[in-house]
């Protein structure tokens, strides 16, 4: 089969801006058909853990950032009604910012990339890429910036993107996949005087990250007794195995996630493998993590190599189907745990070393999917709450940049970046979609706090 050239890709960018014009993309306005949010958020509970979906729901009622980070469902639902580029990339599902931070590479470099990957699926670049400009607006106006100031963090994270798309319809192949964000590249793009300050900053939090590693987690979530380490009892936040069921359903679900583990190593590569079987499992906990995640079953598994000092954590995290398949199509993998290791190793720069899936039957006899990557390996998180207009500006750049470069592993560089262009108009069309969608989000916030004071909804705050 023939490949088009640049140029014909090139063109079919220029055309589908005929298709889609660019300042269409600028628009929302709610269905007169749209899905009740609450509704959406209830559907998602019934498979989740009844104990824990009063806490998922006190996390989002915290702040409208909050309630957005938990409500990619809802968010996938209301771009559904969009018209569509029809240039499609693998999607992050949920590419708010902190879903963007620091984590180490296989190297033992600090890298910045996107960093969740439970909804990735194929789809229209934008979904992303108004996802994030969404969260950049609703990340502003918590800081209580002008609406001056966030229409400047959000158009510099949609310049950024485009920039970045255009630069990588001009790379190789090689290149576009060799290339990745660590504090150099970091230094190198932002470091000028005027920036230099605001890099600085990140860099000193990157490289703080390197201190929540596997003897942090050591520390902090094990206990010693009789000489053999266990998880600690912290519930609802950290429960081990032995505490939630009968001694006979205990042993049992700890007996089907050891099973478990032996087919996950298959899904690693040779020397990996060879690697995690340096390591016995030890225990088993179940952990609340996250918002939106909140409720969906998650354990922590602790393995030990030569001795105590030498622990090795991973977290074996459910993986239902993305909020975006009942929109975009099913998924190629019919294992979820699959969907989101592909999607994230054809996504990101560089994946863990014990990244890989497998199911697991768990007490209620259901089996379901799960996927497992180490629990902290130098994970940095971004203080959204501490940044100035400086700091979020930069901030946006780097994650425009960094979406960008995830996008082209995937699709068309080229056909991307004639699309997006070289002026500003795109950008301008994505900040007024996010701010008119910060609005809509609001509004499904205060329904929420809503439901819970009037008793419809329960809720558990500050857990």
């Amino acid at each position: 089969m023939r490949q088009e050239t640049p140029g014909e890709r090139s063109e079919f960018g220029r055309q589908t801006r005929t298709k889609v014009p660019r300042s269409r993309l600028g628009e929302w306005q709610p269905p007169s058909d749209r899905t009740d949010p609450l509704e959406i958020l209830a559907l998602q509970a019934t498979t989740r853990i009844p104990d824990l979906v009063p806490i998922r729901y006190g996390r989002m009622a915290a702040s409208p950032f909050a309630f957005f980070r938990g409500a990619a469902a809802v968010m996938a639902a209301d771009l559904a009604h969009e018209e569509q580029t029809g240039l499609e990339v693998q999607l992050c599902g949920d590419a708010h910012l902190s879903n963007f931070g620091g984590f180490a590479s296989p190297e033992r470099d600090l890298i910045f990339d996107v960093n969740d990957f439970d909804e990735t699926i194929p789809g229209p670049f934008e979904w992303d890429l108004k996802r994030l400009a969404a969260s950049l607006e609703i990340a502003a106006r918590s800081r209580d910036f002008d609406e001056a100031t966030r229409s400047s963090v959000v158009a510099q994270g949609s310049c950024s993107y485009r920039t970045a798309m255009r630069e990588f319809a001009t790379m190789r192949d090689l290149e576009i996949w060799y290339s990745r964000m660590d504090a150099a590249a970091i230094a190198a793009r932002w470091g000028d005087p005027a920036g230099r300050k605001v890099t600085e900053a990140f860099q000193r939090r990157m490289a703080k990250a390197q201190s929540k590693d596997h003897l942090a987690a050591l520390a902090k979530l094990t206990v010693e007794v009789d000489g053999k380490l266990r998880f600690v009892d912290n519930p609802p936040l950290m429960v081990p195995a032995e505490d939630l069921f009968t001694d006979v359903y205990s042993r049992q679900t700890v007996g089907n996630l050891y099973d478990a583990l032996t087919q996950y190593r298959r899904t690693l590569s040779g020397d990996r493998q060879r690697l995690l079987a340096k390591y016995d499992f030890i225990d088993l906990a179940r952990k609340v993590v996250g918002v939106g995640s909140v409720g969906s079953r998650c354990w922590v598994a602790l393995f030990v190599g030569r001795d105590n000092g030498d622990p090795l954590f991973l977290q074996v995290k459910e993986a239902e189907a993305a909020v975006g398949e009942p929109f975009l199509g099913k998924s190629e993998y019919a294992h979820h745990g699959q969907r989101v290791v592909e999607g994230q190793r054809l996504m990101q720069g560089a994946s863990d070393i014990f990244l890989g899936w497998d199911s697991f039957l768990g007490e209620d006899g259901i089996r379901r999917d799960f996927y497992l990557r180490q629990l902290w390996d130098w994970k940095a998180s971004a203080a959204i709450d501490q940044m100035t207009p400086d700091l979020l500006g930069i901030y946006a750049q780097m994650c425009g940049w960094t979406l960008a470069r995830a996008h082209a592993r995937s699709g068309d560089a080229i056909a991307m970046g004639s699309y997006l262009g070289g002026g500003d108009r795109f950008d301008r069309a994505i900040c007024r979609f996010a701010a008119a969608y910060a609005d809509q989000n609001e509004r499904d916030f205060q329904a929420l706090t809503r439901a819970i004071a009037d008793g419809q909804i329960h809720a558990v705050s500050g857990v």
